[in-house]
């Protein structure tokens, strides 16, 4: 599968949903389980909205049934708004470029008492 939404194309040259229905199906349940609300009413303070994997569930068998461009242009936005998203979020941990110089001793010896 090609990682950029609205590019995937199939061995015969038509296009394809960038993800398989079921995978669609499978991230709506899972956004509506119970753990995931829990998690994600802790983490952010409010439920997660799911109905965009409801949505795109419908729209991938609108286009397994019919073909309609309306469908494919749906879900190629909405893969392409996802991946998006997921860019925009920056790294919580910065990265090394070497070792600490300490890095051989062990974790309470060498190191001032605080």
């Amino acid at each position: 599968r090609s990682s950029i939404a609205g590019s995937s194309m199939a061995a015969d040259g038509s296009w394809r949903s960038p993800r398989a229905c079921d995978d669609y199906w499978s991230e709506w349940k899972h956004c509506r389980s119970l753990k995931n609300l829990f998690h994600n009413y802790y983490t952010y303070g409010e439920a997660p909205s799911c109905e965009q994997w409801k949505a795109d569930y419908s729209m991938c068998r609108q286009w397994e049934k019919t073909t309609s461009t309306e469908a494919k242009e749906a879900l190629q936005q909405s893969e392409k708004k996802r991946l998006l998203e997921k860019q925009k979020h920056v790294s919580v941990w910065n990265s090394r470029k070497n070792p600490p110089t300490d890095w051989y001793l062990p974790l309470d010896q060498g190191k001032p008492k605080q």
